[in-house]
């Protein structure tokens, strides 16, 4: 069937094309890491980005009336709020680019479709403060260009996906000759990669197939059913101590106020005096929220002074505190409002014990192969509660989602360091001084603190590549600062002893090690024997960090 529109059902049934498909690729992008170690999450990451977005649509009872601005506008905010790692937050800004362009119409012609994708591409662009070419953003840019440029009178909504998928895959293969970094490992764009199966999803589904017969839906997309719930968590005699999670979708109703011009901050506002943990936005004439609160009759009374509900969902938390305490503590009490407070992400109980010890008021609990999301970060802003909040993303590839996190969060003054690693987040915590008074100053002098600290991760790789002309083997214990591999051995220990004179430690006074899960006891002792005997002026700290991934993590400063 050729399709001349592109309408709001068929492209939610495109978008979880996509999504499918891409869920089922995840593995394969995951292994397209730069680095061999064994921590490649962007097919994960942008998986559930999309996850975002169908349970979104799932979500809303009215999806399958909705126009193609709304079923974009849905798409568009729940990728925003599930962005997770830079590959995710790039895919989400892109269909919120589209969003702008989609906003309003019932449906879109090729050549909409066409100025959809370019808006979403440049809002892509603007996400990154220094645009990387060979990336996701190059696929994304050469493809839609190459689609538009092909746009004709018998134009169809397949053939400009297809063109589109085309030149996906060709630009793709083009990555490794524009960033050096993939042309010395050997391998593709991951997030270009991810893009490709996305783009093969929709066409999928154009070409006669359902979602369903693609790859497996979400475990919760599409269903409505309840849980099942554990009775005996709350009894005849139990106490509500942790109040009820409440989440609703309002359609705003003229009779009751002006949709267009109602402000969202009217119900936060309201909401702040029943509870926390409150999410609330407006997409269209729809209010989503969520809030935790002991009084939900009190939300649903506010809340129909302007609209009607789609959907309500109210769930006692003592039941679900009793099927999964969360590891990052929730206060069971609103924090009464601080001045400042700071949110780490973190690691290992080691790790996470010590950042609290630090100063650090929130944990979340991420990292590598499990960055968090933006609505993570949300989560974790309304809990601090306090006017200026320092946010210490602690790795590279989770910055994105902060700063979008940030940028949704309209309560305090969030600012976002530039923490690439734990090392830089340690150094943070470590300097962390709230008595400077002035915020920004505050937020300067935590960022001059991660300047002199060198932060090495040792791991062992998953596959043979060259790096930075050192030759690594499957299996080889590297180690590696930021983006520079540092070398490559047959045993742990060696590795460890073979990046200590790179680390710079004749100017540094102090080094601590973070010992992970799995590294061996006796590699440690002879570890910090050498150490000792090596660099005597060294001072070293030992720290049981019980971190995944990485053997050890060093940090000298």
């Amino acid at each position: 069937m050729a399709f001349r529109f592109l309408d709001g059902q068929l492209f939610a049934k495109m978008f979880k094309g996509g999504a499918a498909f891409l869920r089922t690729k995840a593995d394969k992008v995951n292994e397209l890491n730069v680095f061999p170690v064994p921590d490649g999450d962007t097919g994960d990451n942008m998986s559930m980005t999309m996850e975002g977005g169908v349970n979104a649509v799932d979500k809303e009872d009215s999806a399958g009336d909705a126009s193609l601005g709304q079923v974009c506008d849905l798409i568009a905010h729940g990728m925003l709020l599930g962005a997770r790692g830079n590959s995710g937050v790039i895919l989400s800004q892109l269909f919120a680019g589209m969003a702008k362009v989609f906003n309003g119409r019932d449906n879109a012609d090729v050549n909409t479709v066409g100025d959809a994708l370019k808006i979403g591409v440049k809002q892509a662009y603007s996400a990154v403060v220094t645009p990387t070419e060979g990336t996701i953003l190059t696929v994304a840019r050469e493809a839609v260009d190459y689609a538009c440029s092909r746009i004709g009178e018998d134009s169809t909504i397949e053939s400009f996906f297809d063109d589109l998928t085309f030149e996906m895959n060709n630009s793709l293969q083009r990555t490794p000759e524009l960033l050096e970094a993939l042309r010395e490992a050997g391998v593709i764009d991951s997030g270009g990669a991810g893009l490709v199966y996305i783009m093969e999803g929709f066409n999928k589904v154009l070409d006669g197939l359902n979602p369903e017969e693609i790859g497996e839906l979400p475990s919760d997309s599409g269903s409505k059913g309840p849980a099942a719930i554990d009775f005996s968590a709350f009894t005849e005699d139990s106490e509500l101590e942790f109040g009820y999670c409440t989440e609703l979708l309002l359609r705003l109703q003229n009779k009751k106020t002006d949709p267009e011009t109602f402000n969202a901050a009217t119900i936060t506002d309201f909401l702040r005096t029943v509870g926390d943990s409150i999410v609330c936005f407006k997409q269209g004439s729809i209010v989503k929220l969520h809030v935790h609160t002991f009084t939900p009759d009190k939300v649903l009374a506010f809340c129909r002074q302007y609209g009607e509900f789609l959907t309500v969902k109210i769930e006692n938390m003592s039941v679900q505190h009793n099927e999964s305490l969360p590891e990052e503590g929730h206060a069971k009490e609103k924090k009464s409002r601080g001045k400042y407070a700071t949110v780490a992400v973190a690691s290992g109980e080691g790790i996470s014990t010590l950042f609290k010890e630090l100063g650090a008021d929130y944990i979340i609990k991420g990292g590598q192969t499990m960055n968090p999301s933006a609505e993570d970060f949300i989560t974790a802003f309304d809990e601090v509660n306090a006017d200026n909040i320092y946010v210490l993303p602690n790795n590279s590839n989770i910055i994105l989602s902060a700063k979008q996190a940030a940028g949704i969060y309209d309560k305090s003054k969030v600012y976002v360091l530039d923490s690439h690693s734990l090392g830089d987040g340690y150094a943070v915590l470590s300097a962390l001084n709230y008595e400077l008074g002035d915020p920004d100053l505050i937020a300067d002098e935590l960022n001059e603190a991660m300047d002199y600290v060198v932060t090495c991760m040792i791991t062992t790789s998953v596959r043979d590549a060259t790096i930075n002309n050192v030759e690594i083997h499957t299996g080889d214990y590297i180690g590696f600062a930021g983006k520079t591999m540092m070398t490559a051995q047959p045993d742990c220990l060696s590795a460890c002893e073979a990046v200590l004179p790179q680390l710079g430690l004749e100017e540094k006074f102090a080094l601590t090690l973070f010992v992970g899960a799995n590294a061996d006891k006796g590699d440690l002792e002879i570890l910090e024997k050498y150490i000792a005997d090596n660099y005597p002026d060294i001072e070293v700290f030992k720290v049981d960090g019980g971190q995944e991934v990485y053997d050890y993590i060093m940090v000298a400063e």
